[in-house]
Protein backbone atom coordinates (compact mmCIF):
# COMPACT_ATOMS: atom_id res chain seq x y z
CA UNK A 1 0.00 0.00 0.00
CA UNK A 2 1.09 3.35 -0.75
CA UNK A 3 0.85 5.94 1.95
CA UNK A 4 1.38 9.68 2.06
CA UNK A 5 2.43 9.95 5.72
CA UNK A 6 5.69 11.05 4.32
CA UNK A 7 4.36 13.98 2.70
CA UNK A 8 2.46 15.36 5.69
CA UNK A 9 6.24 15.06 7.76
CA UNK A 10 7.74 17.38 4.96
CA UNK A 11 5.31 19.94 4.60
CA UNK A 12 4.69 19.83 8.86
CA UNK A 13 8.88 20.68 8.55
CA UNK A 14 8.00 23.58 6.19
CA UNK A 15 5.49 25.00 7.75
CA UNK A 16 2.62 24.59 5.30
CA UNK A 17 -0.90 23.80 6.29
CA UNK A 18 -3.89 22.21 4.33
CA UNK A 19 -5.05 26.10 4.65
CA UNK A 20 -1.43 27.15 2.84
CA UNK A 21 -2.20 24.08 0.55
CA UNK A 22 -5.60 25.20 -0.37
CA UNK A 23 -4.81 28.61 -0.90
CA UNK A 24 -1.41 29.81 -1.52
CA UNK A 25 -0.20 26.73 -3.63
CA UNK A 26 -3.35 25.87 -5.55
CA UNK A 27 -4.38 22.23 -4.33
CA UNK A 28 -8.19 21.67 -4.53
CA UNK A 29 -10.26 19.93 -1.86
CA UNK A 30 -10.23 17.13 -3.65
CA UNK A 31 -6.63 16.58 -3.96
CA UNK A 32 -5.84 17.29 -0.39
CA UNK A 33 -8.69 14.37 0.43
CA UNK A 34 -7.36 11.96 -1.54
CA UNK A 35 -3.66 12.31 0.17
CA UNK A 36 -4.91 12.69 3.58
CA UNK A 37 -6.79 8.94 2.88
CA UNK A 38 -4.58 7.29 1.27
CA UNK A 39 -5.99 7.55 -2.19
CA UNK A 40 -4.91 7.13 -6.10
CA UNK A 41 -3.07 10.21 -7.46
CA UNK A 42 -1.39 10.16 -10.88
CA UNK A 43 2.47 10.64 -11.35
CA UNK A 44 2.10 13.97 -13.17
CA UNK A 45 0.69 14.63 -9.39
CA UNK A 46 3.43 13.44 -7.74
CA UNK A 47 5.80 14.88 -9.70
CA UNK A 48 3.95 18.28 -8.94
CA UNK A 49 4.27 17.74 -5.58
CA UNK A 50 7.88 17.20 -5.85
CA UNK A 51 8.38 19.98 -7.63
CA UNK A 52 6.37 22.15 -5.70
CA UNK A 53 8.06 21.62 -2.14
CA UNK A 54 11.66 20.81 -3.83
CA UNK A 55 11.66 17.55 -2.26
CA UNK A 56 12.46 13.89 -3.25
CA UNK A 57 9.99 11.12 -3.86
CA UNK A 58 10.57 9.63 -0.75
CA UNK A 59 9.75 12.57 1.15
CA UNK A 60 6.03 12.53 -0.44
CA UNK A 61 4.96 9.13 -0.46
CA UNK A 62 5.98 5.18 1.01
CA UNK A 63 5.08 1.83 0.64
CA UNK A 64 4.10 -0.33 3.46
CA UNK A 65 3.53 -3.68 2.66
CA UNK A 66 -0.13 -5.20 3.07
Amino acid sequence: MIVYKPLWNTLEEKGISTYKLEHKYGMSKSMIHKLKHNQSITMITLNQLCQMFQCDITDVIKYIED
